[in-house]
């Protein structure tokens, strides 16, 4: 049985159904908090732990630039091409089940991914692509089932988490290369957090009960979401911001660079960043709770990144750390936002899970085309201008969606 989608206005975070409560049994909350932060880590490092060894990957098999690139692009294409699947998976086994099964998937990606063999190497990036892309979909539902009180700071809590991870996974990359003597070392070490991480999750897996056919009503697809203009604005939105903050993370230290600033000091422009989306990612999404309006938020989000591009096209190296921060604020608060605005703009769980796989399949398109397109339009023409004045175009269009998404509504079913 199909379910239309209506809009009604938001007046608090809607509580889950009678039926929805007895149809399932949950660990502990301190348990699935610490299951929820420590999948949360997961599900960008080992994307981020690449991209400072990409150097010597690429020598190692003898990869072109843009083959290089593709290592960094296919784990975000599969992310956009599975979460339609994720959705369909979470409606017939439920969400404890996906998650498990997308940490073993990560876990296999990993693995595969340093294996002999440049095949191996794409391999392994689609598949644990694939095991983030169910992550994804999957968990903006469950935060919005287990703690529907809390739901947008909860979102917060695992936003935050995942930048941490990415981070970490960052930073420790070239450590552990020494340390393990070689990039293939260094890279596997990351199926050991995923592994932690599926064991933290057993409880609720233990916990879980697969969906009843008897409950087919109420798990089933929700119809007319995909022509709804909310939810493509939240998936614009969403896309935007991931765009900009794929594109400005592939792109930045490259920027300064050329400008005349010294590696070791681009590195460092870099790092602070990126330590900025963390907190940021943690209390732009806990403010989003405490509202039913977000488009406030929206507006200082895109104007931060709208800032800090402009200052880059004018002045680059002048203020370069400013740039920086106010760019780092908008890619955490940003993100942090739109994963917000997926569980509060949904009446159920289980609306945010579909609104959540829509999102994520529009969104992540559109965010693999900025990296691979900043660069080509830097190529055509020898310089930032033409590549920053369209990043500051897509700070226009996010803007639109993002006000559109911020508007004091609700998909329900």
């Amino acid at each position: 049985m199909s379910r239309s989608v209506l809009d009604t206005p938001v007046s608090s975070t809607s509580a889950p159904s009678a039926a929805s409560r007895l149809a399932r049994v949950v660990a502990h909350p301190a348990t699935a908090l610490v299951g929820i932060l420590l999948v949360s880590l997961n599900m960008r490092a080992s994307v981020s732990a690449i991209s400072p060894l990409l150097g010597d990957v690429s020598t190692h098999y003898g990869l072109s630039a843009t083959a290089g690139g593709l290592l960094t692009t296919i784990p975000v294409l599969m992310m956009g091409s599975v979460a339609p699947l994720a959705a369909r998976l979470n409606r017939r086994v439920g969400a404890e089940r996906v998650v498990a099964l997308a940490l073993l998937t990560l876990i296999a990606g990993i693995v595969v991914r340093v294996l002999p063999g440049a095949w191996a190497l794409f391999a392994g990036s689609m598949v644990l692509g694939a095991g983030i892309a169910l992550l994804n979909v999957t968990m903006p539902g469950l935060v919005k089932r287990d703690f529907p009180e809390r739901a947008a700071a909860m979102t917060g809590v695992y936003t935050t988490s995942m930048i941490v991870g990415a981070t970490l996974a960052a930073a420790l990359s070239v450590p552990l290369e020494h340390a393990f003597g070689g990039w293939a070392g260094s890279m596997a070490s990351w199926s050991v957090l995923a592994a932690f991480a599926f064991l933290a999750w057993l409880p609720q897996l233990r916990s879980a009960k697969r969906p009843a056919p008897a409950a087919s009503a109420t798990t089933s697809k929700v119809a007319g979401l995909w022509k709804h203009p909310l939810a493509w604005q939240l998936a614009v939105f969403m896309g935007i911001q991931s765009l900009l903050s794929y594109t400005l993370i592939a792109w930045l230290p490259t920027i300064l660079t050329t400008q005349g600033m010294a590696r070791g000091t681009a590195g460092a422009v870099f790092a602070v960043s990126s330590l900025v989306q963390i907190p940021a990612a943690f209390f732009i999404p806990l403010t989003a709770g405490r509202t039913n309006n977000q488009r406030v938020l929206v507006a200082l989000m895109v104007g931060s990144m709208a800032t800090g591009v402009a200052g880059l096209l004018v002045a680059p190296t002048a203020a370069a750390w400013v740039w920086a921060i106010l760019i780092g604020v908008a890619q955490g608060g940003g993100f942090g936002l739109a994963m917000a605005m997926i569980v509060l703009r949904s009446g159920s769980a289980q609306v945010a899970s579909q609104l959540s796989g829509m999102s994520q399949l529009v969104g992540y398109f559109i965010a693999a085309a900025g990296p691979v397109g900043f660069g080509a339009a830097h190529q055509a023409t020898g310089g930032w201008a033409l590549p920053l004045g369209i990043l500051l175009a897509c700070c226009a269009l996010g803007l639109g969606a993002g006000l559109g998404a911020g508007r004091k509504l609700v998909l329900s079913s």
